[in-house]
């Protein structure tokens, strides 16, 4: 009897195992968003943008009862990618670049946790609470919707997302609130670091993409930053900038027009099919994708 009781635990337990092995989607490719205003999405959603694929998905990371979302489910990733009230980010586009190249059984998941305004500080996780504590009331109501930790939020929510997929990359947008701060790649590899140790990644298999700022060819405010940006592949080997060059600026020359969003989200994409093995895809966006780096497939 004793054997017996011992045998269909064994088995109980194996068919847990499998139950929950066979739950992650190993063609379910998560993709982490975090940053500031522009990753969060600035320009107005046009109805161009609403026509989604449903093999692009996004991953609610608050509840937001105006979308008819809620917090920690997966949803056709009609924008917005962020918050309740965020606009379009080059997530969406990012997203629908890959959807047209990988093999119809791949599914693309994003999990978009963005602060406008925010420093990179608000990352990291010795000076989070330093920074929130003299943000301004508009950014904390921002920072609140994440718990008062969107560090902590972005990891949590990426640990759901694990159960569904499989971590294939890390998208940021930031540095407008960091002007010519030099300690900045620093900073953001120390976020990158952090990241993949929390969610048990490997650096090889999960490549970062860094956006530069609206260029000066569009009379970027910030677009000095750039010449920082640009030197994050020199802390991390497997980081790559994409460029920002010809994407339209908004009038405040600080964030894209939806037209930009869309060049530069599809900047972000065919970056990520060259680091996947895929040829990128006739585009009329210009476009200069890195092919140099050590990512994994």
């Amino acid at each position: 009897m004793n054997l017996r009781i011992f045998s269909l635990t064994l088995l109980a337990i194996v068919l847990l195992f499998v139950g929950n092995a066979s739950a992650q989607n190993k063609k379910f490719y998560i993709f982490l968003c975090f940053g500031q205003s522009n990753m969060e999405g600035n320009a107005r959603i046009q109805p161009q943008d609403t026509v989604v694929d449903p093999r692009l998905q996004v991953l609610e990371t608050v509840d937001c009862s105006n979308l008819k979302r809620a917090k920690g489910n997966w949803y056709t990733a009609v924008p917005p990618l962020a918050r309740c009230n965020t606009g379009l980010t080059p997530a969406d586009y990012f997203g629908r670049t890959l959807i047209a190249t990988l093999p119809s059984d791949v599914t693309v998941g994003i999990v978009n946790v963005s602060v406008a305004g925010c420093k990179i500080e608000l990352f990291q996780k010795d000076s989070y609470k330093d920074y929130a504590a003299t943000a301004p009331s508009w950014m904390v109501n921002m920072i609140n919707e994440y718990g008062g930790n969107p560090y902590g939020h972005l990891v949590e929510m990426a640990k759901l997302a694990q159960k569904s997929g499989v971590i294939k990359g890390i998208l940021l947008h930031q540095g407008e609130s960091n002007p010519n701060d030099t300690l900045w790649t620093l900073k953001v590899k120390g976020i990158y670091d952090m990241l993949l140790k929390d969610l048990h990644l490997k650096s090889k298999k999960v490549p970062l993409l860094a956006g530069e700022l609206v260029n000066e060819d569009q009379g970027g405010k910030c677009a000095a930053m750039n010449h920082i940006i640009d030197k994050l592949p020199e802390v991390i080997s497997n980081a790559y900038v994409i460029n920002s060059s010809g994407c339209p600026a908004a009038s405040d020359k600080l964030h894209f027009t939806a037209e930009g969003y869309r060049v530069l989200g599809t900047r972000y994409g065919l970056q990520m099919l060259n680091l996947l093995g895929y040829k990128a895809p006739a585009t009329t966006y210009p476009i200069q994708v890195q092919t140099t780096g050590n990512a994994g497939r």
